[in-house]
């Protein structure tokens, strides 16, 4: 089954590549990686917000961090000239959580990116992952995640 199929089977609609919002490349393709920059926490009704530890639950900060990994998708989509079917393997995610000094959940908010890869990619979005906390994040959204990939 192609990602394509298995993403529309899921009700998920890839968006456009969200442009990078500064001096930068939105991912660097080397050799057969490609190095997304960070995706921040946005959906079809703009960004997601809020700081876990304070106005926001582990269960909302998972569906930002799903938004996460829909965009690094997209980037991925693009990197790969529209062509999904290239996409190997998710390599590592490094995913920030937007979170109080006491909040220690940061792997469980995360978990929203990676077990929406694994449900799209089955054994090919397994990946390594560190989970960090951060004291605030652009334009105080909730989560942002970068990703190496492998491509063909």
């Amino acid at each position: 089954m192609s990602i394509e199929t298995r993403l529309a089977e899921l009700g998920v609609t890839l968006p456009d590549a969200p442009a990078p919002a500064a001096n930068y490349v939105p991912y660097v393709i080397s050799g057969d990686l490609v190095f997304v920059s960070g995706q921040i926490s946005q959906g079809p009704d703009g960004q997601i917000k809020g700081k876990l530890g304070a106005d926001m639950e582990i269960t909302a900060g998972a569906e930002a961090a799903k938004a996460c990994a829909i965009s690094l998708l997209a980037q991925v989509r693009k990197a790969c000239d529209g062509d999904l079917s290239r996409l190997v393997r998710v390599v590592k995610l490094t995913g920030f959580v937007n979170s109080t000094p006491d909040f220690g959940d940061q792997p469980k908010v995360i978990n929203g990116a990676s077990d929406f890869l694994v449900e799209v990619l089955g054994d090919a979005g397994r990946h390594s992952r560190s989970a960090v906390s951060a004291a605030s994040l652009p334009f105080g959204v909730a989560v942002e995640i970068e990703g190496i990939f492998e491509i063909r």
